[in-house]
């Protein structure tokens, strides 16, 4: 089974920019694809990005096209979640996420390993 740890986070003013760390450990055959989801107060999780460990194939959510990256450095086992141009919308618990499909799935439910949770807040 793998393991992820997420760091990064914070409060940030809109137009800013954050970047979010997930380390992932255990076996790799469960963490093909590695996710980014996100929860404002009051609100469902939505999933914000995707990648493929292998190919570094990504997938975005259209709400952050453009602004968001997320990305993978193999040799330290950690997804990215680059943010930039926030908007206050962007508030959010945010979520790490991994399976064990090599697909750019961003259902959550097909996730079956999930960080801490790291808090967002951007402020207008």
């Amino acid at each position: 089974q793998a393991q992820v740890q997420q760091s990064g986070g914070g409060s940030v003013q809109t137009g800013g920019s954050l970047t979010l760390s997930c380390a992932a450990s255990g076996d790799r055959q469960s963490r093909k694809s590695m996710a980014w989801f996100r929860q404002a107060p009051g609100k469902e999780r939505e999933a914000v990005a995707v990648i493929l460990i292998g190919s570094g194939g990504t997938r975005y959510a259209d709400s952050v096209k453009g602004r968001f990256s997320i990305s993978v450095d193999n040799a330290k086992n950690t997804v990215y979640l680059q943010m930039n141009s926030l908007l206050p919308e962007g508030t959010a618990m945010y979520y790490c996420a991994a399976k064990g499909s090599a697909t750019l799935c961003l259902m959550e439910t097909n996730y079956n390993t999930w960080g801490q949770g790291t808090q967002v807040t951007v402020t207008s």
